[in-house]
């Protein structure tokens, strides 16, 4: 009697329904995986170094999308973090789809800007 039908809150469901199927999926795999001494493909494996280079990246990147405006950093966040359209991050900000696209390319813009000589790095992760 406290929680909504499914239908008047289908993100909510969507959610719940991905968290469970992650679970489960977890469940089955964790029971016919075992674990090994060595890796199969050594090239493949992250050196510390490119680990640490790659936090170190991120949190570049963090603290340049801290700075643009809550709006700006939502769009970019949903659009490219996400990975969603730019029809469904309007609908989930409520904003027009254009001012969507605007805002991207304004909030990208800016990123570039701040991130100066990192940028190149970015592009090449």
């Amino acid at each position: 009697m406290g929680q909504a039908p499914r239908d008047r809150q289908p993100s909510g469901y969507a959610q719940t329904v991905l968290v469970n199927s992650f679970i489960s999926m977890r469940r089955k795999k964790s029971s016919g995986e075992q674990p090994s001494e060595r890796v199969d493909n050594a090239e493949s494996a992250v050196s510390p170094t490119t680990a640490d280079a790659d936090v170190d990246l991120r949190m570049v990147l963090i603290d340049a999308l801290r700075s643009l405006p809550r709006v700006d950093r939502a769009v970019l966040v949903l659009r490219f973090w996400e990975d969603r359209s730019v029809e469904d991050t309007a609908g989930i900000l409520k904003l027009n789809a254009n001012t969507v696209r605007s805002r991207s390319f304004r909030a990208l813009s800016r990123l570039r800007e701040l991130l100066g000589a990192n940028y190149a790095d970015f592009m090449h992760h």
